[in-house]
């Protein structure tokens, strides 16, 4: 069940002038997804979808906050042996964030809610070069387990939490579910297909929307409270433009894994 965001204010809907009153006091919340398999059972938005539903919670949540258009292609190239995975690889997308950061210099800072964790290599190397060059800017990431970091019962649980209709219980079936540390090795050579040939690692099977409403709600808190932790002055003061503040919150490290760049 998605939460309303009647009191999310979207960057896409407003004019320029618009934007220019409200961008000085205002954290631009910017939603960064992929389009990648997930299973015989999940849509290939689900890391997307995941990231725009957290992002529009925190919006919701915080007045002081735009949010952006998601960006819905990452580096996904571990999954590139399954048809439908869309990918623009680890240095395209760095480049990719790099830009889009420096273009929103209007604003007070910019938070970027990752849904990916393929993403996180290129992201954590754009947002020191970000922070070096004196940019507000803070990255994010929900966490998971690592028996079960893809397609598995928490993102099943969590699609089914938001969005019910796209998931295919009835296709659902278990996968690899070797904690992903044990996976690295033949991950880098091969990818996602090389040990999981439905592409799952986890077990999707005892996944359930209230299981996921919980699993969001609890991302959901602790994406508001890394948003207070890092931009909460923004309540008190306006513009804080030159302050840098960059920590990286539950990110699971993907180093190696083939990326298509």
């Amino acid at each position: 069940m998605s939460t309303p965001e009647a009191a999310t204010r979207r960057l896409a809907d407003l004019t320029w002038p618009e934007v220019a009153d409200l961008a000085p006091r205002a954290v631009l919340v910017v939603p960064l997804g992929a389009t990648e398999q997930h299973g015989p059972h999940l849509p290939l938005s689900v890391d997307t979808d995941v990231a725009v539903a957290l992002a529009g919670r925190l919006t919701a949540a915080r007045s002081h906050t735009l949010l952006a258009p998601a960006v819905p292609y990452g580096s996904s190239g571990e999954h590139a042996g399954f048809p439908g995975t869309l990918s623009v690889g680890q240095r395209a997308f760095e480049l990719l964030v790099i830009e889009l950061v420096r273009s929103a210099d209007a604003f007070a800072g910019v938070l970027l809610v990752c849904g990916h964790g393929g993403n996180v290599v290129p992201l954590c190397r754009a947002v020191g070069r970000l922070r070096a060059e004196g940019r507000r800017v803070h990255s994010w990431l929900p966490s998971g387990r690592g028996d079960d970091s893809h397609a598995g019962r928490t993102e099943t649980s969590a699609m089914l939490a938001l969005r019910p209709d796209a998931v295919l219980m009835g296709a659902a079936e278990p996968g690899e579910t070797t904690p992903l540390p044990e996976l690295m090795p033949l991950l880098r050579t091969a990818g996602v297909v090389g040990v999981s040939p439905n592409g799952v690692l986890g077990d999707p099977t005892g996944a359930s929307a209230t299981e996921g409403e919980e699993l969001v709600a609890r991302w959901a808190a602790d994406l508001v409270k890394a948003f207070d932790d890092h931009f909460g002055d923004l309540c008190d003061r306006g513009s804080a433009r030159g302050y840098t503040s960059v920590v990286m919150s539950h990110i699971e490290t993907v180093v190696g894994v083939p990326n298509g760049a």
